[in-house]
């Protein structure tokens, strides 16, 4: 019963291989299938194209936004009011940055009849930011709060929003790329003249920041060279030439050397993070080029490295080698800093809180993370975290999409710098207090231009995969439907 059972479950496979199945087969191809023409006539692949190319089609515009952008981000970097200082110089950038949120709303308004596009990451920047703002009235010095808050933290994702509404074509986006790999050169550049007539130094051995700004701390412009050279790399291996390669290799030479001369820790780790990834992804494409480029810097590194630069990397894992005890201090900090995340998981004690409310020794909590954690609560750092994950993750997909596609190559060597720019970020933040500052709204800022511009290029939306989990149920669903026939036979 069984034998013949099983023989008539699966006759319609064993008669297709006989004369009269052929005949049979072919008589049903020769047959229309009116139900597989309909729908194929309802629903073509041209016109879901079209419906996704619609979808992300930028629009042209925002020329003027662009500009005073530009020159925003020219005042930001350049710091006048540092060089000449007056009452014109300390305001211009507020006179600038209004000017750029004005211009921008009357022409977004004009052109999209919105406030701003609604990316993942805007929302989360928009969630970030009215969590900051409920965390004001329960924290342990609200005047404090209010300070940071409507500081640089409320300036950078205002600054971010219109970078990702207004950074529209891949001209306007490499302009403020090249941008920032000019001012890194300039900061290395000063770092290394300042070392070697041995002024402005640090604890005595390293170079100092540059005013009091964005790069005032020796650590802040270390995060930037950091951050910036991934884009120089990448902007090397996507050119072409022997002289673009030579400038582009040799910005990236400079900005380590401003690295090593600043004795950051975080930044070694992040430039090691940085080596290593590019190593991993373009070596699959270009060995013996990559295996050139590395082997230079890791010869300039061993060049450039000054005398006891060792001896600190080692004080990561052994705090005795500090002679300055910054080490011991900082790992205390982060200790303080969890278990007042701990004790205040809602909404924190409060931005700014820490250090004078908080601290043993009234220092920062030298991880960003943390900063977050127990200065806006446990929903505040989930929000960070995801602003940071969610581009990275959307970035590499494009990078898997342009990977060995000769047409899309200037797409992949800067979908790869970008995304080592914020692995770089990540891995470095983790030992500053910068989730307030300028630098990770830029670069995200950067990203997710970067992500809209490929999806108009190409018509298509970037998509993550949720699970993998759901690609391997669906290749196994026709054999567990077998299984339970045979079972039912």
């Amino acid at each position: 019963m069984l034998k013949r059972s099983s023989a008539q479950d699966y006759e319609t496979v064993t008669r297709s291989s006989s004369r009269r199945g052929g005949q049979s087969n072919a008589v049903e191809r020769s047959r229309p299938n009116s139900k597989i023409e309909c729908a194929a006539s309802v629903v073509p692949t041209p016109v879901g194209a079209s419906l996704d190319s619609a979808k992300t089609f930028l629009k042209h515009g925002h020329v003027l936004s662009f500009a005073v952008l530009f020159l925003f981000t020219i005042v930001l970097y350049g710091r006048p009011a540092e060089f000449y200082p007056s009452p014109f110089t300390n305001s211009i950038a507020l006179v600038i940055g209004v000017i750029t949120l004005a211009t921008f709303l009357a022409t977004q308004f004009s052109l999209e009849s919105s406030l701003t596009t609604r990316t993942s990451e805007v929302n989360l920047v928009l969630l970030l930011m009215l969590t900051g703002l409920l965390s004001i009235p329960l924290a342990i010095d609200p005047a404090i709060a209010w300070q940071e808050f409507s500081g640089t933290f409320v300036r950078g994702i205002l600054i971010f929003i219109v970078i990702v509404n207004v950074v529209r074509t891949e001209a306007r986006l490499k302009g403020l790329l090249f941008l920032a790999v000019v001012t890194a050169i300039a900061l290395s550049a000063g770092a290394i003249n300042e070392y070697r007539l041995g002024v402005m130094l640090t604890e005595g051995y390293r170079v100092s920041g540059r005013g009091a700004g964005l790069f005032g701390n020796t650590n802040d412009m270390a995060l930037h060279l950091v951050t910036i050279m991934p884009i120089s790399v990448a902007f090397f291996f996507g050119s072409r030439g022997a002289p673009r390669k030579i400038l582009h290799a040799a910005c990236a030479v400079i900005m380590i050397a401003g690295i090593l001369l600043s004795y950051s820790r975080g930044a070694f780790l992040g430039m090691l993070v940085a080596f290593v990834f590019f190593a991993l992804k373009i070596g699959k494409r270009s060995r013996f080029e990559v295996a050139a480029v590395f082997l230079a810097l890791f010869g300039a590194i061993l060049l450039l490295a000054p005398s006891g630069y060792g001896t600190r990397l080692l004080s990561i894992f052994i705090p005795g080698l500090d002679a300055e005890g910054s080490a011991d201090s900082r790992r205390g900090e982060l200790l303080r800093s969890l278990y007042v995340a701990l004790r205040h998981p809602l909404l924190g004690i409060g931005m700014g809180n820490y250090q004078p409310n908080m601290s043993y020794r009234g220092l920062v909590t030298h991880n960003s993370y943390t900063q977050v954690a127990s200065e806006m609560g446990a929903t505040a750092v989930a929000l960070y975290t995801m602003f940071l994950v969610k581009p990275l993750r959307k970035v590499s997909v494009i990078v898997r999409e342009t990977f060995g596609v000769k047409e899309k190559s200037n797409f992949y060597y800067l979908a790869l710098g970008l995304q080592a720019s914020l692995l770089v970020y990540m891995v470095s933040s983790f030992f500053l207090s910068v989730a307030y500052t300028w630098n990770v709204y830029y670069l995200v800022g950067y990203a997710v231009c970067f992500r809209r511009i490929y999806e108009s290029d190409t018509g298509e939306s970037v998509v993550v995969e949720k699970r993998k989990r759901g690609r391997i149920d669906e290749a196994a669903a026709p054999l567990v439907d077998a299984e339970q026939h045979v079972a039912a036979a």
